[in-house]
């Protein structure tokens, strides 16, 4: 199995949800901090971007796009001072999936898509990203992209039967290829799992892994699933990974049981058989050792902030 694939299949994807902004001159819209990924694409005209995360303000094109962390906030305007009004409270008061904002001057056209998933699943990937990241659409998997913010427009303007059932399900592909480029982006000259993806052969051993956690793998069996010795499969992996092939290992194996502890209700036992461990005990250690608290402390600890959020959502206005 590709790493990819094996995070996104754990990460859960919903709540996928897309507006279209009409945004003419002078106008600003804000972006308070949601536990929501964004995507937001400007398809025509131009602003000013504005994030703490960022050194200072940038000027964005037709036809730049960013990916926006969740607990991230930002601010589009078409100029410095011009006023700014809530993301929120605009959608809120808009038919459909469109929005209009600002006066009546020049037109800038922003399209936004939000995003809900599991964090705890998708760590492994958001660790490496920035805070808020520009994507690249001259990659062919950005065109892709790009098609497919296209074929969502399409379907809000037609307004046919099923359309917003289409249309989350097209929000999520969005958002996968919106991870795609940025996982393009990163591999490149950085040290972490995905620069190892471009390695062909690192690229084997990883896929096998991943197929089988479970599995009681050993360097020296790595080694032969990519076709080299065991010195240099050791050393080239912790070159672009940063980590041994064991200790690789036991990090995604911990990413899994954070998942099995949030999302079912299976016993550390049982949860340590199915991510390779013999018994809960040493499962319990590793776990310890590495978050500096039980499995059992680490599941009381969610499901206490999962009661906390959902009690939030329900006196919030």
């Amino acid at each position: 199995m590709d790493p990819i694939d094996d995070l996104l299949a754990t990460m859960k994807i919903e709540d996928a949800r897309y507006v279209r902004v009409d945004a003419r001159a002078p106008w600003g819209i804000s972006f308070p901090p949601r536990d929501l990924a964004r995507l937001v694409l400007i398809s025509s005209g131009s602003c000013r971007l504005v994030a703490d995360t960022l050194a200072g303000p940038q000027r964005l094109e037709a036809n730049d796009c960013f990916l926006v962390r969740a607990g991230v906030s930002f601010t589009l305007q078409d100029t410095t001072g011009s006023e700014v009004v809530d993301c929120d409270g605009l959608v809120s008061q808009a038919p459909g999936n469109s929005a209009r904002v600002g006066g009546d001057g020049e037109l800038t056209r922003i399209v936004s898509s939000r995003f809900a998933f599991d964090a705890v699943a998708a760590e492994p990937l958001f660790a490496l990203l920035p805070p808020l990241f520009r994507l690249n659409l001259d990659h062919t998997s950005s065109h892709l992209l790009r098609t497919t913010f296209d074929l969502i427009a399409r379907e809000s303007a037609a307004g046919g039967l099923g359309g917003g059932f289409i249309m989350s399900r097209l929000s999520d592909v969005l958002f996968v290829q919106a991870l795609r480029s940025c996982c393009a982006d990163v591999g490149g000259g950085t040290v972490g799992w995905i620069a190892a993806l471009r390695d062909p052969q690192l690229a084997i051993a990883m896929r096998e892994l991943h197929a089988d956690l479970a599995h009681p793998w050993t360097v020296d069996e790595l080694a032969r699933k990519a076709g080299m010795s065991r010195s240099a499969f050791a050393a080239s992996f912790k070159e672009k990974t940063g980590d041994t092939p064991l200790g690789y290992l036991t990090s995604w194996r911990m990413y899994r049981v954070k998942v099995l502890l949030r999302e079912t209700p299976l016993s550390v036992q049982e949860i340590a058989v199915r991510v390779g461990y013999d018994t809960g005990s040493a499962l319990s250690r590793a776990f310890s050792a590495r978050e500096g608290v039980t499995p059992g402390g680490w599941r009381k600890r969610m499901d206490t902030a999962s009661r906390q959020g959902a009690m939030a959502d329900a006196t919030a206005p």
